[in-house]
């Protein structure tokens, strides 16, 4: 139980923080879909960000996670591991944003957005400061200081928050002349109209170089350091890993550079595919509590289960730790959609026909969460080359699928092609992992607690209802009968619990 305890605290930490920022960032999904009335205003930024998803995976080069491995396998060497991740990170994210602001004009074009090449240029930028700083953060994991971890990523968001309602809102009407008409000439130093959308990635680039000087004490003992062996060393564990995140990002970010190119002409009517874009990109930040919960607990995960690599209950562990965060997962999931008709109103009213994507998407990221947790087996057991071949299977399905669907249910057919590659790769992984790295997963326990969970979504959301003041109640009571539903299911483990609390309370 201790174990779980320092794992629950530990996602509970990372993952309290996350959600509370993302929250935050929930304010410029709100802020930018009304700002920019005009879905297709905004699919430069929607496909922009895409490939910055993208290639912030090549960026690091796997390395974050070979970090992980060697420093806390190799504990009395961990500043040298350190110096060497780096040191490997810093010159090749140089090279590759080098290489990008000097080709950003024909890239600018080539994405048909001619005008935009300083959005590129901007964009590099963040991309090589994400990277260069990942490694101090995944040390900070290492060394289970998540508390300062946690600070830097709030204060980052805030930033972030901060210089976009400035930009966007206090600069823009300043400029326009609706208050403070004094401030104009300081403002029309910093603030272009044209620049529009762009104001979204250079706030971002702000607020990420501030990460640099949060984190400024953990470059004090860095010493630059390539030496071909150990490099080559590094590479070997870690290139299998980046090119598993790079297939598994290419898988989740795939319909975002595609729709625009597959959707028909007037597929939509009245919109552009352009609009669809922004549409699309916009509704599926909605989904964004299921990635949080996925991500909080890889945050957490990490550390802990390479620390207990070669321990004999690894297996059983990491067969209890999946069912527990299947469970959370799914709660998630019906909690968020049946109740998008009143988080549907965070954004812009043009925004809000692409939300029956929501459900479909979140599923998606729960599939994808499970496949993470499983694919342990290939992490703990130094076998991450069947990493590469998973996700490869998973992108080439999302490919395929995009282009079938695209031109038949627009970009619904997105997210279907998104869910089917998830459980593609998913079921690849769990098949693999029995074969090399057998773990007792309770996979009944798995298909009847999502089974009954997509019914319900599916036979709730077939149900509309108008009026607000009878929809969420009637919602929030079935959210409620579902959980309670668990609460009976799990009673081997609620009722400890639930003794204990009363027990406290009378001890009160």
């Amino acid at each position: 139980m201790g174990t779980f305890k320092k794992l629950a605290g530990d996602t509970a930490l990372y993952g309290g923080s996350t959600i509370l920022g993302r929250l935050l960032n929930w304010a410029l999904v709100f802020l930018h879909t009304r700002v920019f009335v005009r879905p297709g205003e905004l699919a430069s930024n929607v496909e922009i960000y895409s490939y910055i998803g993208i290639l912030s995976v090549v960026y690091t080069l796997g390395l974050e996670t070979a970090f992980f491995r060697y420093a806390t396998r190799y504990k009395e060497e961990k500043q040298d591991y350190y110096n060497r991740t780096l040191s490997l990170v810093i010159a090749f994210s140089m090279l590759m944003s080098g290489l990008f602001m000097a080709l950003s004009p024909w890239l600018a074009r080539l994405m048909e957005y001619p005008d935009q090449d300083q959005f590129l240029r901007w964009a590099a930028l963040l991309l090589a400061i994400d990277a260069i700083t990942a490694i101090p953060f995944a040390r900070l994991r290492v060394e289970n200081r998540a508390k300062r971890f946690v600070g830097a990523k709030i204060t980052n968001i805030l930033i972030n928050i901060g210089l976009n309602f400035f930009f966007l809102i206090f600069c823009r009407d300043v400029y326009n002349g609706e208050y403070l008409v004094g401030l104009q000439p300081v403002i029309d130093l910093i603030y272009y109209p044209s620049i529009g959308p762009g104001y979204i990635i250079l706030a971002n680039l702000i607020a990420n170089a501030f990460n640099l000087l949060q984190l400024s004490d953990l470059f004090a003992g860095f010493r630059f350091r390539i030496e071909r062996e150990q490099a080559r060393a590094l590479l070997t564990y870690a290139l299998p890993l980046m090119l598993t995140g790079l297939v598994g990002v290419v898988n989740q970010m795939t319909d975002r550079t595609l729709l625009k190119y597959l959707l028909p002409a007037d597929f939509y009517p009245g919109l552009k595919a352009e609009d669809a874009l922004g549409i699309y990109g916009n509704c599926y930040k909605l989904s964004v509590f299921m990635a949080l919960a996925v991500q909080s607990f890889k945050f957490a995960a990490d550390p802990f289960f390479f620390s207990r690599a070669e321990d004999k209950n690894a297996p059983e562990l990491l067969a209890s730790v999946t069912r527990w965060f299947i469970i959370v997962c799914v709660v998630i999931w019906v909690g968020i959609s049946l109740n998008l008709d009143v988080i549907g109103l965070l954004i812009g009213p043009s925004y809000r026909s692409g939300l029956g994507v929501v459900p479909v998407l979140m599923l998606a990221n729960l599939i994808l969460g499970v496949y993470y947790n499983i694919a342990f087996w290939f992490k703990l057991s130094d076998k991450t080359a069947y990493g590469t071949w998973i996700t490869g299977v998973g992108a080439a399905a999302t490919l395929l699928l995009n282009w079938l669907l695209i031109p038949v249910i627009g970009y619904m057919g997105c997210a279907v092609a998104f869910l089917a590659s998830s459980l593609i790769m998913c079921a690849l992984c769990y098949w693999l992992g029995e074969k090399h790295y057998p773990v007792p997963y309770d996979v009944a326990s798995a298909v009847a607690y999502i089974g009954g969970a997509g019914l319900l979504i599916y036979f709730a959301t077939r149900i509309e209802i108008s009026n607000l003041w009878i929809a969420v109640p009637y919602h929030l009571l079935l959210f409620i009968l579902f959980v309670g539903v668990v609460v009976v299911a799990e009673h081997r483990t609620f009722s400890p619990l639930l003794a204990r609390l009363r027990g406290r309370v009378r001890l009160g």
